[in-house]
This record gives C-alpha cells, sequence and structure tokens, in this order.
C-alpha cells in the first residue's frame, strides 16, 4: 500500500517535471504578455484638417458663386500715353465677372473722362482707379502742342498717340556747317497721321513752351525729324 502511493505520487511529480521543462512551456514572468500602449489621440490636428476641408469647400462653393454674378467695367480701346486725358471715345463698356478687384464702373465715365493716363493704357485694359490721375505733368501748365507736317524718313513708321519721341533739328544742305542737335529729349504724340500709324507724315507732339518755337520754325523748312523713343511710358 505504500509502495503504491509512493509509487503514484512519483509518476504525478514526473508528468509535472516534463510539463514544466517542456521547450514550449512559459513559467513566471515570460508567460506574461508585454503591455501596449494606447495610440495617443490628437483631436487638435483632427479639429484643424476638419476646417480645413470646410473652408476650401466653403472658397469653392462662393468662386462658383460669384462667378455668375457681372458687374459694368470700362475698357480702354485706345492707345492712351502716360499724362494724355482719357478722352470718351477711348473707353467703352464691358460686363465681366466681379471678381473682387475694383475695376471702374461705366457709370463713371464722365468722371474719367477728365483725368488723365497715369500709365501707358494699351487697347483692351480694364481701367481701375490707379492708372488715372486728375492732373497731368505733361500737358499741364508750361507745355504746347506743336503740329508737325514731316516727310517720308523724318517719322517712324508705325508712330501712335501715347509714343514718346525725341525731336531732333536736321541742318538742310543750303545750312553749310551746321551740325543737328536734339532739341526735345522726349515729347508726348498726341496725334500721328490719320489715328492709325504716321504714315501720312501729320504728327502733333506735347513738348515744353520754351523749345516749341525753335520746333515750329524749323518744321516750316522740313528741317525736323522724330525719332520714336523705346520702352518710353
Amino acid at each position: 500500500m505504500r509502495i503504491s502511493e509512493k509509487s503514484d505520487r512519483d509518476g504525478r511529480a514526473s508528468a509535472n517535471a516534463e510539463r514544466v521543462g517542456s521547450p514550449g512551456a512559459l513559467s513566471g514572468p515570460a508567460s506574461r504578455k508585454l503591455p501596449v500602449p494606447p495610440r495617443e489621440r490628437k483631436p487638435a490636428l483632427a479639429a484643424l484638417a476638419l476646417l480645413l476641408v470646410l473652408g476650401g469647400a466653403l472658397g469653392t462653393t462662393l468662386l462658383v458663386l460669384r462667378s455668375g454674378d457681372r458687374v459694368s467695367a470700362i475698357r480702354i480701346t485706345q492707345q492712351i500715353g502716360p499724362g494724355q486725358p482719357v478722352l470718351p471715345e477711348a473707353m467703352e463698356e464691358v460686363q465681366i465677372a466681379d471678381t473682387g478687384i475694383g475695376y471702374v464702373s461705366w457709370v463713371h465715365r464722365q468722371e474719367v473722362a477728365a483725368t488723365f493716363a497715369r500709365v501707358t493704357l494699351l487697347p483692351g485694359t480694364l481701367l481701375t482707379e490707379q492708372m488715372v490721375s486728375s492732373t497731368s505733368e505733361q500737358v499741364g501748365p508750361g507745355k504746347v502742342t506743336v503740329g508737325l507736317a514731316l516727310k517720308a524718313g523724318q517719322v517712324p513708321q508705325g508712330l501712335a498717340r501715347g509714343d514718346h519721341v525725341q525731336v531732333i533739328y536736321v541742318p538742310g544742305a543750303n545750312r553749310g556747317t551746321a551740325q543737328g542737335k536734339v532739341l526735345a529729349p522726349s515729347a508726348l504724340v498726341e496725334s500721328a497721321g490719320d489715328g492709325e500709324g504716321g504714315s501720312s507724315g501729320l504728327v502733333s507732339i506735347v513738348v515744353d513752351a520754351t523749345v516749341s518755337p525753335a520746333i515750329a520754325m524749323y518744321s516750316s523748312s522740313g528741317e525736323i525729324a522724330l525719332g520714336k523713343l523705346s520702352g518710353a511710358g
């Protein structure tokens, strides 16, 4: 009886030892899983991303809605040089999309007709208030408009209103050893030919009153030539 009980106890101990010593068995701290840190949530970033998405969608919607709004504006139809008046015949009404840019409305065309161009206004320009001024240094006091009747070779081809030219004295053959000289380093072209160019030789220029008598005198004897200034205005 004692021998059998001892054998049973020995058998159970041996089986327990085999289970503990088996390669796949873990015991102690190694048998417990390592803790996994919880994922950190960033609600502020998520809220910012949502706001950006909503803001972009709202901006796109506003652009689509405003693209259907049309406003009246003034478009320039003729070239206007700096200092020249913005004449009524150089303006036309156009309907454009309301983009928020401060274009001058067509209802203010009478006020615009009393202003002068600050910069060169090319055909097709949509007018803004910054492009015009109530005064002009180039056609104001101390300036004179002189009409010239020039021959071929004395006026550049394609000369147009608003261009700037150099007025040159070119002495005739009967002047002996007289040399040419610049009478006006920069003069504003008020009109040229028939409005399409200077091929006809009829040109009106704005110059200082101090040199206008000499220009008119030399022009009458055919001793005036004009040179177009590149990039002027």
